[in-house]
């Protein structure tokens, strides 16, 4: 070694000294290693250990072997073993600190030493929210520059909220076995309750709130505590219309917000495939989804999981959510539609039992088993066949002689040998706990006849969200649409746009009707048609 390395090594040293400084408190560090088993990885785990505690006083060590009656104890069952401060949290360390894993040790000794979390505020409002028990799983190696950021994440989680949140770092390399039956052979890899949360690494706040939802999450938007705002443009709705709306209002000078009661996105996030959006020759719903929202967060702010409960027409116009009020010059009605239902016996007792709106969301709990989906549109079709490939057994049912879905989409069906059942009504959806059959109708032959099943996936369209428009005074169609002339209704400084205004339900001209509806509203504002 040379007198560069030795002078470098020395520096490495001091400022880890000077973060040490941080720690104020002894860590208890419980290292089990069985010999003859991965004792390279052990080996390097106690050089790792005597490092770090010749820089702190603070660390005290033991070691064990899996033998021990403290490895049965804390349920130890991999070698080497890191257990850090087992009375207080619940981490440990599967394998060595290493390489990249080096910096993720450290981090974790500071974290746990000066027992402070280190979360952002953003972060803390997200976890905060976090009431059930989740066993965090994060699979690294040495050689992966993004481990570090992930684990960093879990660490800080758990530290924050040890009484809920226990932590397993895995190194992959140390146990691969472990990452074969969590097929984590690309890291790194987070799983909680040993439900896949997230791959790769993410930003503090979305790690968060991927371990809020269970579900990897790709857009994080800020919460607001304001509780008042005065804006020029106020769109409820979040769906495909409501956010391009957004879009161009702000780029033509309003200030612009989006409220949003249920998932951002609206019945897009829920279509499993898009295959006539320009520009994509196929794109999944809730990918989709998230490039319009990080688009749109780029100029509007964006108030999800609000509902409106009151709009008072005026100068201002208030509207008022279940969490603030605004004062705004204008409003967009982008409401959009919700599921249309069966209206059958059976259907709002199973729901969530069998019965399901959402292809995406309860599809893959039904792999290997049989179901049926009534309908006969291209959202229909669409599902079955998304369906069909993820292993479901897929009948679709349809009350008339042929379907109304796309041709691509019925030769598609054809394709695949997907049934169709024509001419055929859900009379009823039977079952004691959950969906186990269907007494079905032939509208032709007037026959009754009863299919098992385990699921009934319904897509039959959707009814237009319009309560709040009733309630404020909206003119509706004959169809239940709000009426409007451009855009404008009734009551002056009120627009309305996407589904909830009519015509072809198409993600394209919800999106181009948005952008017409706010670009109309600018000009409305300049050279008010009501004075």
């Amino acid at each position: 070694m040379d007198q560069r390395e030795d002078i470098q090594i020395e520096q490495v040293q001091r400022e880890i000294a000077e973060l040490f400084q941080a720690i104020h408190v002894e860590i208890p560090i419980f290292l089990f290693a069985q010999p003859g088993k991965n004792d390279v990885f052990s080996d390097t785990a106690r050089q790792a250990l005597r490092f770090f505690r010749q820089l702190t006083d603070k660390i005290v060590l033991r070691e064990y072997n899996l033998s021990h009656e403290a490895a049965q104890k804390w349920e130890v069952k991999n070698s080497p073993t890191l257990i850090l401060d087992p009375d207080r949290y619940n981490i440990r360390w599967l394998g060595a600190p290493m390489g990249e894993e080096g910096r993720i040790f450290l981090e974790a000794l500071i974290l746990i030493g000066s027992r402070k979390s280190n979360l952002n505020e953003q972060s803390l409002q997200v976890i905060k929210k976090i009431n059930q028990p989740r066993d965090i799983k994060v699979f690294v190696s040495a050689t992966c520059p993004y481990c570090p950021q992930q684990a960093l994440n879990a660490l800080k989680a758990a530290v924050e909220k040890p009484e809920l949140i226990s932590l397993e770092i895995v190194d992959i390399q140390a146990n691969p076995e472990l990452a074969t039956q969590y097929s984590a052979q690309s890291v790194p890899q987070t799983f909680a309750n040993d439900i896949l949360i997230a791959q790769g690494a993410q930003p503090e706040e979305l790690f968060m709130l991927s371990l809020d939802k269970m579900e990897q999450q790709t857009v994080f938007i800020p919460e607001s505590d304001e509780r008042n705002i005065e804006t020029d443009l106020v769109i409820v709705g979040g769906g495909p219309s409501g956010l391009s709306a957004g879009i161009y209002a702000a780029r033509s000078g309003l200030k612009t917000v989006v409220v949003e009661k249920g998932v951002l996105g609206g019945q897009v996030a829920t279509t499993p495939v898009v295959e006539n959006y320009p520009g994509f020759k196929q794109v999944g719903g809730k990918t989709l989804v998230d490039i319009m929202v990080t688009h749109a967060l780029e100029y509007v702010q964006i108030f999800p999981g609000e509902p409106v409960v009151g709009i008072t027409p005026g100068d201002p116009i208030t509207v008022q959510t279940s969490r603030r009020k605004f004062m705004t010059r204008t409003v967009l009605m982008a409401t959009g539609a919700t599921h249309r239902s069966l209206r059958v016996p059976g259907e709002l007792r199973l729901a969530g039992h069998g019965v399901s709106y959402c292809s995406t969301c309860d599809g893959p709990l039904f792999k290997d088993k049989k179901v049926i989906i009534v309908g006969g549109g291209n959202s229909a079709a669409t599902e079955a066949l998304h369906m069909h490939h993820i292993g479901v057994d897929v009948t679709l049912v349809h009350r008339r002689d042929a379907l109304k879905a796309q041709d691509f989409l019925v030769k598609n069906l054809v394709r695949n040998n997907i049934p169709v059942l024509f001419n055929t009504e859900i009379k009823e959806i039977k079952g004691k706990h959950n969906v186990e059959e269907v007494l079905l109708y032939n509208n032709k032959t007037e026959k009754l006849s009863t299919l098992p099943v385990n699921g009934v996936f319904v897509a039959i369209g959707y009814d237009p969200a319009v309560g709040m428009a009733q309630e404020i005074g909206l003119e509706l169609t004959e169809e239940g649409y709000i009426k409007h002339d451009q855009y404008r209704t009734n009551i002056p400084g009120i627009y309305t746009s996407g589904d909830v205004a009519g015509g072809y339900k198409q993600i394209v001209t919800a999106a181009g009707h948005g952008a017409e509806a706010a670009l109309t509203i600018f000009e409305d504002l300049i050279n008010p048609y009501w004075t």
